[in-house]
């Protein structure tokens, strides 16, 4: 019998403002659980996460699971970004990411998953032998993501993503970085907020054109 559950998710493309995405996961990684091992849990509450919901189709093994679709745009669904806790040592299992929206993707041309735990903070790929990216008959065809991966230890939380997560707290850290150098070449201003009070930059490399010639 299938089960099927929301997962927490943060706002597409990004968590609220002045959220910190390390300390997001660290938050998702200390929730406590009375399910039994193996029962796992999925959380996306987290800086950039996105899942939209997990479905249990074989118990304690596969799961279908759905990504939300970017924020004013529900056509576009491609980024996933999402942690698994409560594993059970050497217990293999299978994610299907069943609602893409493009047909074309790298996944054809041999990219795979990315994957890391809390101990374990460097991503590394999910080997291409156990990655395949397919027309799904039970999904009416739609293209699937589908990997077969086994945990290896149990009080560890696993995330997996797309790509390389690359946050708004990440860019908002070099763009300091940048600050603090001085460089001649090189200036940021405030051009506007978002609706979430997040700042939109404007950056200046080179000489500013409206400063005129020379400037």
């Amino acid at each position: 019998m299938s089960r099927k559950a929301s997962a927490a998710s943060s706002t597409a493309n990004g968590a609220a403002a002045g959220s910190d995405g390390q300390n997001g996961e660290a938050a998702a990684s200390k929730k406590a659980s009375k399910e039994p091992k193996g029962k796992l849990i999925f959380d996306s509450d987290f800086e950039s996460g996105n899942l939209a919901s997990a479905e249990e189709i074989v118990s304690g093994c596969e799961w279908d699971l759905a990504m939300r679709p970017d924020t004013n745009n529900p056509k576009y669904r491609v980024w996933f970004y999402f942690a698994v806790s409560n594993v059970r040592r050497k217990q293999v299992v299978i994610f299907n990411l069943t609602n893409f929206s493009k047909a074309k993707s790298l996944y054809r041309e041999g990219m795979t998953p990315l994957v890391r735990s809390a101990r374990r903070r460097h991503w590394q790929r999910l080997p291409a032998r156990n990655t395949f990216y397919y027309r799904c008959p039970r999904h009416n065809n739609s293209y699937v993501l589908s990997w077969l991966f086994e945990f290896d230890v149990e009080e560890d939380v696993y995330y997996f993503a797309y790509s390389f997560p690359y946050t708004y707290t990440d860019l908002q850290a070099y763009l300091h970085s940048l600050d603090r150098l001085n460089l001649p070449f090189y200036r940021r201003e405030l051009l506007c907020r978002t609706v979430q009070h997040r700042r939109v930059d404007l950056l200046v490399i080179g000489s500013d054109p409206r400063k005129g010639k020379g400037a």
